[in-house]
């Protein structure tokens, strides 16, 4: 059975916004990417305003069964992290109204998740998602490339495709392909930090 998750990689000035199916044997596959903006010269209300009808508009199309939003850290730029967290409140909002669970991953589990290296730069994370979801391009920018992360991430620490790879290695005698053991040993390192 498919499971679809929204990722959404939070932010004031730009909100990436995505969803994945996630099958079984965790064969991702794009339904939509896209990010939301806004204009700095509005105020907070009317900017959390067009990022929370974004966020609802999504919710309602494409019907999602977890949300995954990236955990707010603390950084040098207070103002950065202050519109990220409000952002990140007015996400989980919209999904609380429709009973959608919200789980929040930090950068460093989802880079981990994705690339098998928690340190992974943009550039890494970006070219594996393209490659997990078969993409023909890069998706772009930034933003959308996080939220992809995220659902993918979310999906996979969610225990999607962890039957089929023990089914795998039954009938290989325990064997795992290097795919298989690198996810393992990244699994491991994000549940020690």
């Amino acid at each position: 059975m498919t499971f679809r998750v929204m990722g959404i990689d939070p932010g004031l000035t730009r909100c990436g916004l995505a969803v994945v199916d996630i099958e079984p044997n965790r064969r991702s596959t794009l339904v939509a990417v896209g990010v939301v903006g806004t204009d700095a010269g509005q105020g907070l209300d009317q900017r959390l305003l067009v990022i929370a009808e974004a966020v609802d508009s999504w919710l309602d199309l494409h019907e999602p069964q977890a949300l995954a939003v990236e955990r707010v850290f603390s950084g040098t730029n207070i103002s950065t992290v202050m519109g990220t967290a409000q952002a990140t409140g007015a996400v989980i909002v919209s999904a609380a109204r429709r009973g959608i669970p919200v789980a929040l991953h930090t950068p460093t589990e989802v880079k981990a998740a994705v690339t098998g290296n928690g340190q992974a730069d943009k550039v890494a994370v970006t070219k594996m998602v393209t490659k997990i979801l078969r993409l023909d391009t890069p998706p772009r920018p930034a933003d959308a490339a996080d939220a992809l992360a995220l659902a993918i991430t979310h999906a996979w620490r969610r225990g999607v495709g962890t039957q089929a790879a023990a089914a795998t290695a039954s009938i290989t005698g325990g064997l795992v392909t290097p795919a298989q053991r690198l996810w393992a040993e990244a699994e491991a390192r994000a549940r020690r930090r």
